[in-house]
């Protein structure tokens, strides 16, 4: 049986923020991350495609970096969301983050061909600012970490001067 996240939050994203080239779901040439609760975590699933190799058997180091990412800002989300007293699927917008910095560890070599799980735990550092470390595992076995500082999106990240 394959995991998947039921409830995400970017299945809240209003269309105007849902084109993000990771978890976008209107980007149909993305890779459509989605992040929901795991408990008092956050949790990704996500099988890279055949084109996702860095060479035979291994996992592209970019799309961990990605994966990474787009988990850091989707469990920001979830995180200030909930904060706010609200659910995944209440139709309540929640709040969109962008990325401060992203580092990424890698672990182990991530084998290609098998379902990868992005775990984060989320720190609030400032009213609008979060650290989420993450870990990626591929099979139970810890691939990769990294850490995501998410902000809160400003309003000027609208405007097309």
């Amino acid at each position: 049986m394959k995991e998947k996240i039921t409830i995400a939050i970017q299945d809240e994203y209003p269309d105007d923020f849902a084109w993000c080239y990771g978890c976008g779901r209107l980007n149909e040439d993305g890779h459509h991350f989605r992040t929901g609760w795991l408990g008092d975590q956050t949790i990704t699933f996500y099988t890279p495609l055949p084109e996702h190799k860095a060479l035979p058997g291994f996992v592209y180091g970019g799309i961990i970096a990605s994966l990474i990412d787009c988990h850091g800002t989707g469990s920001a989300s979830l995180f200030l969301h909930k904060k706010n007293g609200h659910e995944v699927g209440e139709g309540i917008e929640p709040p969109r983050f962008v990325t401060a910095s992203l580092k990424v560890e890698y672990v182990k070599p991530t084998p290609h061909g098998v379902a990868l799980k992005a775990i984060g735990h989320v720190q609030e550092i400032h009213p609008k600012k979060f650290k989420v470390e993450t870990e990626v595992f591929a099979n139970d076995v810890l691939c990769a970490r990294g850490e995501v500082v998410a902000v809160v999106m400003p309003a000027t990240f609208l405007k097309n001067d």
